[in-house]
């Protein structure tokens, strides 16, 4: 059957990003992004060969993860979350000229904030420790080698607020490439000071998982490093006010209010989440050694198609979506979402499936050497089969969350989080005892589950998103095409020694991608038998 969905209604809808196409800059971010993962892959690989699953390893995660926390409340979270809708209204509705005014002042605002917030976190390392994983005072060594990578790599935020701001400049003018790649750097990074870092330490008495820190302080040097000439090219550097005056006008901007003014609500929204978060690394500190590093290893898997398809959608479509409300342009906006939401269900679907049926495989191929044992490998699977379960949500909230910031209504989605919250707690009382760590994962899943449908439903209900004709069949084509591929990855995950092929890494590898290969030729071919046109539906 031909796609017949929001084309029909939008006329033109292939040229809508002008020379760059919704597929063609969502396809630039996807593999910029799929650059990033499997470097980002290869960093964990690494750390889990050389420093295995143990109880630094668990201080390093969490150290890690608490200035990651503030990164994602404030720089990723709530600050993009206010800003690029209000950047992209504010260059439909009042020029270059304004906007240029606006990202100064925004900056120079940030700067400042981002000052003081480096210093207190630097200072405040043991307190911040012990909120996130007060487990860790079990073994003191851990607890202070926690507070100390923390101090370390506390700094690590205010690069990134800055990374998220020229980000959000570079993708409202549509330069994604620059945004999408520079998390490679990082990755680099990091992988530079396990390999090479590490064992220079090791040979001064340090302990080797001190030189991580280093390279996560370098690699957000050097990915703000690169933003900056992509501003320059644009004219769109902004200038940081440094007298009092200045700030003080950056601080009365209208714009820089409303940007306020909307990151409260997103702040408690983003907040929910990261709360969320800690009280899930709380629990998992109190399980069995190893638990806390399990999880980040299943979440790093679990990231590689949430960001390939969630985040690359959700980067590619906001700035768009927020020009369309702007502009008034409703029938524009629900396409969008239309499209965006069918490629969720094409690509979110099977890889779920993929997560729960063959999740033993791909950690076995991935992580299993070094230090990392046999029974690692189990704990990492179930943990990464619960978070499966809940990917489709995980993605289509990348997708129906932007819906509501380009109307500047941040305070519905805050309000879905705050009641997924109490929902995905009510969980981890019913699943922790069950299933241990792997019941947290499973947990964060199903609440996924619930706030992406509760999204779509307050959509659906505001009359903002329109489905197009078709949506039934689609999802029968989708739900049959998996079902097959299913059928095809458990077999292959019984019927091959995954664990036992440790020492042959190549054969295992080789195994794996000829595996995958006859999945996805299952998959799409059945899609194809089935009649779904994906040529037509992918050109918009």
């Amino acid at each position: 059957m031909a796609y017949s969905g929001p084309a029909a209604r939008w006329p033109g809808a292939a040229h809508t990003l002008g020379a760059v196409t919704l597929l063609k800059a969502a396809s630039t971010v996807s593999l910029l992004t799929l650059a990033s993962r499997v470097t980002g892959l290869v960093r964990d690989l690494l750390m889990a060969s050389v420093f295995g699953a143990n109880a630094l390893t668990d201080a390093f995660n969490v150290a890690f993860r608490i200035p990651n926390l503030f990164r994602r409340l404030f720089a990723e979270g709530a600050f993009s979350q206010a800003f690029v809708p209000v950047l992209a209204a504010s260059r439909t509705q009042n020029g270059e000229e304004a906007t240029q005014r606006l990202i100064g002042s925004v900056a120079t605002v940030l700067a400042w904030a981002l000052l003081l917030t480096c210093v207190l976190g630097v200072l405040g390392a043991p307190l911040l420790v012990w909120l996130l994983a007060s487990g860790l005072r079990q073994n003191p060594e851990s607890f202070d080698a926690a507070v100390l990578m923390t101090r370390w790599m506390f700094p690590y935020i205010g690069f990134m607020s800055m990374v998220a701001l020229s980000a959000g400049v570079l993708n409202t003018w549509k330069r994604f490439a620059v945004p999408a790649a520079t998390p490679v750097l990082l990755n680099l990074c990091m992988i530079a000071a396990a390999w090479l870092g590490a064992p220079l330490l090791a040979a001064r008495g340090i302990e080797p998982i001190f030189a991580m820190a280093g390279g996560v302080m370098l690699g957000g040097v050097l990915q703000l490093a690169v933003q900056v000439p992509a501003l320059h090219r644009l004219g769109l550097l902004p200038r940081i006010g440094v007298t009092w005056g200045a700030i003080r006008a950056a601080w009365n901007e209208p714009g820089v209010r409303r940007i306020l003014a909307l990151m409260a609500p997103a702040l408690l929204g983003v907040g929910v989440a990261q709360v969320s978060l800690m009280i899930n690394t709380q629990i998992a500190s109190y399980l069995a050694p190893g638990s806390v590093t399990w999880l980040f290893y299943a979440d790093r898997l679990m990231e590689f198609p949430t960001a390939l398809l969630g985040v690359a959608l959700g980067v590619v479509l906001t700035p768009q979506l927020a020009s369309a409300k702007a502009a008034g342009d409703a029938q524009k906006y629900s396409a969008m979402l239309d499209w965006g939401l069918r490629i969720v269900v094409l690509l979110a679907v099977p890889c779920a499936v993929a997560l729960l049926a063959f999740a033993q495989p791909l950690v076995a191929t991935l992580f299993h050497h070094g230090k990392l044992t046999d029974g690692d490998v189990g704990q990492i699977a179930v943990a990464l089969a619960g978070y499966g379960a809940g990917l489709l949500g995980l993605v289509a909230i990348k997708v129906l969350a932007p819906g509501y910031y380009a109307s500047q209504d941040i305070r519905t989605p805050v309000k879905i989080a705050i009641a997924v919250l109490v929902i995905t707690q009510l969980l981890n009382v019913a699943l922790v005892p069950w299933l241990a760590h792997a019941g947290l994962a499973l947990s964060i899943g199903l609440g996924a589950l619930v706030n992406a449908l509760w999204l779509l439903v307050g959509l659906l209900r505001r009359g903002s998103f329109v489905p197009g004709p078709g949506w039934w069949l689609y999802g029968l084509q989708v739900l049959a095409a998996s079902v097959l591929m299913a059928v095809f990855l458990l077999w292959a995950t019984d019927y091959f020694a995954w664990i036992q092929m440790r020492g042959q890494s190549l054969q295992r590898a080789g195994l794996l991608a000829l595996v995958v290969l006859g999945a996805a030729t299952i998959y799409f071919g059945a899609l194809w038998v089935g009649g779904l046109k994906l040529r037509a539906m992918l050109r918009r």
